[in-house]
């Protein structure tokens, strides 16, 4: 089959990544960012924001199962969860797994995405947007945790990329990331989507993993391959008590033996796998010196 018409995305300079683009299921401009829904060879339909790939359907299962689990896991029993961004409603799903969950507020910015995926992507979200425990509001995610007098057992990031021009570049600053632990509950847990680690573009990886350590005294960076990334991806876990390299063989297995439906990447294997660092990115993250803060946003890429 021949392919007339291709998706260009930028991955940084000198980078670019391309799939045959099938069919425009949506394009649009919101108030915030361009909002594109395509499908995409191979891949089957993707969200595009800003001509960035959000999550694309064959794959979207191992980001979001590497997003959710291990921090949830970390916590143990988690009843109150916050989102930030997700508007796929992917992120809903895989915490509503969880047997201890009570409540979800997710907070995206964004409706017309929303709207959107809740349309056009139903295979993310599985209906979890129509779960009694789930509550959608539509605000800036720093703004609504600025203003809450709420905590939460955990707090999962589930952001757009740290670009200079985009909405979320303040939600990865030293500044916001204070106010996040300070709606946690005692042993809460944090984490978030800290872009690629590739081994020729992972500068904006070790500036996350290292503002997040001006506020948290458990960090712990990780990563895994997203085939539609066309990279290898990385998340950055935080809490002031909990550990996830600390949990033992029985305790994850008995864990996730009791989640509701079937994971089709993650498991116990998976788990300690994802905090194996390659050498490079322990080298980058010991070395990286510089901070991410409100006054000075730096240039991520």
């Amino acid at each position: 089959m021949k392919h007339f018409r291709w998706f260009l995305e930028v991955a940084s300079d000198s980078e670019i990544n391309m799939h045959a683009l099938d069919e425009v299921l949506h394009s649009s401009k919101s108030e915030y960012q361009k909002v594109e829904i395509f499908r995409l060879g191979k891949f089957g339909k993707a969200l595009i924001l800003d001509g960035k790939m959000q999550s694309a359907e064959v794959d979207e299962f191992i980001y979001h199962e590497c997003l959710v689990h291990p921090v949830l896991l970390s916590h143990g029993s988690p009843k109150k969860v916050l989102i930030a961004g997700g508007g796929e409603g992917a992120t809903i799903r895989e915490v509503l797994r969880w047997p201890t969950v009570e409540k979800v507020y997710m907070v995206d910015l964004d409706e017309e995405v929303v709207n959107a995926c809740k349309r056009l992507m139903p295979e993310w979200h599985r209906g979890a947007f129509e779960d009694g425990r789930v509550k959608v509001i539509y605000d800036d995610a720093r703004r609504f945790i600025r203003t809450s007098k709420e905590r939460f057992d955990a707090i999962i990031l589930d952001l757009p990329e740290p670009m200079e021009e985009g909405p979320a570049i303040l939600l990865y600053t030293e500044e916001f990331y204070r106010e996040v632990g300070e709606h946690l509950e005692e042993g809460g847990v944090m984490v978030t989507q800290a872009t690629t680690v590739s081994v020729v573009n992972f500068r904006a990886f070790s500036i996350i993993s290292n503002t997040i350590r001006e506020v948290f005294k458990i960090v712990r960076p990780y990563w895994t391959s997203v085939p539609s990334f066309y990279q290898p991806w990385g998340f950055v876990f935080a809490s002031q008590q909990k550990d996830p390299k600390a949990l033992q063989l029985e305790e994850i297995e008995e864990k996730l033996s009791g989640l509701k439906g079937q994971l089709r990447f993650y498991n116990s294997e998976i788990h300690y796998a994802l905090f194996a660092l390659p050498e490079y990115l322990k080298e980058a993250l010991q070395k990286e010196k510089a901070i991410n803060r409100d006054d000075s946003p730096l240039s991520f890429y």
